[in-house]
């Protein structure tokens, strides 16, 4: 089986990248489930149900956010309702959402955990401990599970990766907005990356028009970052497993 997974996508630019490729994508290279990285989507900065709506119209069968997520209060009740949309798992007891949910498709059973990162981030639970609990349960149901891990510092990425290489299929890595190339199978099982990228301009500073954020470093103020909106890449990796094993069997990177 294949599956895609694709990096934090970027304001209404990056939602028209994914609405006018993906399906003609899922079509050719035969993808079976489809995950997007979507805490960027309203405005470059959160998500709301009108915005999480257009990346499921189009095929994405699971959203998965990060720090942002929390961005507008309105998206709470989504939260709770939509399980096809998740925020990382290690947030306190009684956040809005959850953190991992187990899809079932054409007979398949996937199961997605969504961590966040506490390097240069929020003290949030350990994510390591978190993740490994929620993987040992999800093992139950199926042995198909694919982690997103938001986080910042690479050191903890690969730290987490090599801890849960044994639990999961795939461990992959966001936040940064920046296509590493390390992808790699780890312990002949698990596809890893230490980040996926993003869907924005690649003419830009991780999506942002690059002046202001020039600016923001000059003079250090404060200020409102727009989204660049020209030069649109759609950064992501395909994910070849075996869904009977729940074993990787390879991983490239996927830029459209």
């Amino acid at each position: 089986m294949r599956l895609l997974f694709i990096g934090d996508v970027i304001g209404e630019s990056g939602r028209k990248k994914i609405s006018q490729c993906l399906p003609e994508i899922v079509k050719k290279e035969r993808i079976y489930f489809t995950i997007a990285q979507g805490e960027n989507l309203a405005g470059g900065i959160g998500v709301t149900e009108k915005t999480a709506k257009e990346l499921f119209d189009c095929g994405v069968d699971c959203i998965t956010t990060g720090n942002h997520v929390w961005k507008y209060k309105e998206v709470y009740k989504y939260l709770d309702a939509e399980p096809r949309i998740l925020r990382p798992a290690n947030y306190p007891d009684g956040a809005p959402g959850r953190g991992d949910f187990v899809y079932e498709k054409i007979g398949i059973k996937i199961g997605v955990i969504n961590l966040e990162g506490r390097v240069f981030m929020k003290p949030l639970e350990d994510p390591f401990r978190v993740g490994k609990r929620i993987a040992v349960e999800m093992l139950k149901q199926t042995k198909n599970i694919f982690i997103d891990f938001h986080a910042e510092a690479t050191a903890e990425k690969r730290a987490l990766a090599c801890y849960l290489c044994d639990y999961a299929t795939a461990i992959i890595g966001t936040h940064t907005h920046i296509q590493t190339a390390d992808e790699q199978i780890m312990n002949n099982r698990c596809a890893y990356i230490t980040d996926v990228g993003m869907v924005g301009s690649r003419d830009s500073i991780i999506g942002v028009r690059k002046e202001e954020i020039v600016k923001h470093f000059l003079f250090q103020l404060p200020r409102k970052f727009k989204v660049a909106k020209e030069n649109i890449i759609a950064n992501g990796v395909i994910v070849d497993f075996d869904e009977k094993k729940g074993m990787s069997t390879g991983i490239f990177r996927f830029n459209f």
